[in-house]
């Protein structure tokens, strides 16, 4: 799940990913998710902000919540397949 800003996401993303920026999180992440054991793996740019989102997640009461250590710049230099 990519919580980046919108702009962010239009300019590159993982292939798979999932956008639900993090100042929509709490309001939409039921709706996508509503089973509260299913893995969810949230990036960002750099780390921090996925950090905050799983750990918001794990407050709602998901189970299975992990932040991506070094985000969406990790993905790039691991040549993980991106789309736009």
């Amino acid at each position: 799940m990519d919580v980046r800003e919108d702009h962010e996401w239009a300019a590159g993303h993982a292939e798979t990913a999932v956008h639900l920026g993090k100042g929509i999180l709490e309001r939409d992440l039921e709706r996508l998710y509503p089973n509260k054991d299913a893995e969810i793996i949230m990036y960002c740019g750099g780390g921090f902000r996925s950090a905050l989102t799983a750990e918001a997640s794990q407050k709602m009461g998901y189970t299975n919540v992990f932040s991506l250590a070094g985000g969406y710049k990790a993905l790039v230099q691991a040549n993980w397949p991106m789309a736009k």
